[in-house]
């Protein structure tokens, strides 16, 4: 008997789209990704044999957090997992012979890879022109893309969308409001009182500008430097509605040095743990955490060197300034941490003027990187106003 599968109107539109890309342009939680992954698994994996699809993010550690999980996910709610088909080494799965497979693009030759039939870039905005120029290259059948519009200058809109062979979907959580708890809806619903931009960006999915930018001072580098003058980790907890973050934070040349190690919904302490394990991060490794003392203490009984970060009245603001005084230097892979820098912005009055204060959205790795600094400033007792750390 053949088990019936719930489907969101995103996923209809998906299906009937018969053009050689498909642009996919949503709002927050709109069950863009997850209905493209379904179309794949349950539609076009059964079409035919020795395929392969492609699953692509700019990073590794944001693709397992987000299209794979639910790539996997989709198996198992259909019964159709099987651990013989699950290269956990080379991120591959077997599904009808067929091979699905899950790169970042952190190599550049991973661009230049074999021929493929379909591809999903998850997350598209993240990527520059010459990625898409090398994966649209490489794809036979389709093409498809998902994003939260941020900009409204982008190569997605200048070369893609103007094209014949294009499809564009646009999608809100409305769309997927079946699949979504009445306390997901209220938060999203919540963007309108929070900020205007933020609503028509993450809620409406419709493009915006981001004004009152808190953080200017920052850019992208390759890699991490080799050596620095110190090195601490932040940890920021989350759990189902917001991610847990881990920023890896370094002191070279009088400029910090950040890379994004861990940025992931529905982590347990446990699974903090272990992912901090598979990083390599020591029982000497200095990590700074949110204030959560139940958190801290589950850590540290692994053995880990947490300590809590000082939370005072003005800390936020306060770290906020520490923070102004450096060039920023932040690795191309760290995307989450990216996309924060280029969201986190000041309030503002009625009439449009910033406030002193910071809205309390993409600030999730923001705030690992200020845990360290803070912590960097009491412990050393040598940074006062306009000193930097030393």
């Amino acid at each position: 008997m053949e088990k019936k599968v719930k489907v969101s109107v995103v996923f209809e539109k998906n299906y009937k789209a018969s053009t050689k890309i498909v642009v996919n342009q949503g709002g927050s939680r709109s069950g863009k990704t997850f209905s493209i992954l379904q179309l794949l698994i349950l539609v076009k994996a059964f079409e035919g044999t020795d395929m392969v699809f492609s699953i692509v993010r700019k990073s590794m550690p944001a693709l397992k957090a987000s299209a794979m999980r639910d790539f996997f996910e989709i198996l198992k709610t259909n019964d159709m997992y099987d651990e013989r088909n699950h290269n956990r080494t080379e991120n591959t799965y077997m599904l009808n012979g067929n091979l699905f497979e899950f790169m970042s693009l952190d190599q550049p030759q991973k661009k230049r890879g074999a021929k493929r039939a379909y591809l999903l870039i998850n997350e598209a905005n993240e990527l520059n022109l010459e990625d898409w120029v090398q994966l649209s290259l490489r794809t036979e059948k389709q093409i498809y893309l998902d994003f939260n519009p941020s900009m409204d200058e982008h190569w997605i809109y200048d070369v893609v969308i103007p094209r014949k062979d294009c499809t564009f979907i646009h999608s809100t959580y409305l769309d997927n409001l079946q699949f979504l708890p009445a306390e997901l809806v209220r938060e999203i619903e919540n963007l309108k009182q929070v900020d205007e931009n933020y609503w028509r960006i993450y809620g409406l999915g419709e493009i915006g500008q981001i004004k009152g930018l808190i953080f200017t001072n920052w850019e992208i580098v390759d890699e991490y430097p080799s050596e620095c003058k110190w090195i601490s980790y932040g940890l920021d907890f989350g759990f189902s509605n917001d991610p847990s973050a881990l920023i890896k934070v370094g002191l070279n040349g009088g400029e910090l040095y950040v890379d994004e190690l861990i940025y992931s919904r529905g982590l347990t302490n446990p699974d903090i743990c272990k992912w901090m394990n598979q990083l390599g991060i020591t029982k000497v490794d200095e990590i700074i955490a949110d204030n959560q003392p139940k958190c801290i203490y589950e850590i540290r009984q692994e053995g880990f060197n947490i300590k809590p970060t000082f939370k005072g009245p003005d800390s936020i603001l306060t770290g906020i300034d520490i923070l102004k005084r450096y060039r920023m230097k932040v690795t191309k892979r760290s995307v989450n941490l990216i996309r924060e820098l280029k969201n986190y912005k000041w309030k503002e009055d009625a009439a449009g003027n910033p406030l002193n204060v910071p809205v309390d959205r993409f600030n999730h790795g923001i705030d690992g990187i200020r845990y360290v600094c803070m912590d960097r400033m009491l412990a050393n007792r040598r940074v006062t106003r306009g000193r930097k750390l030393g």
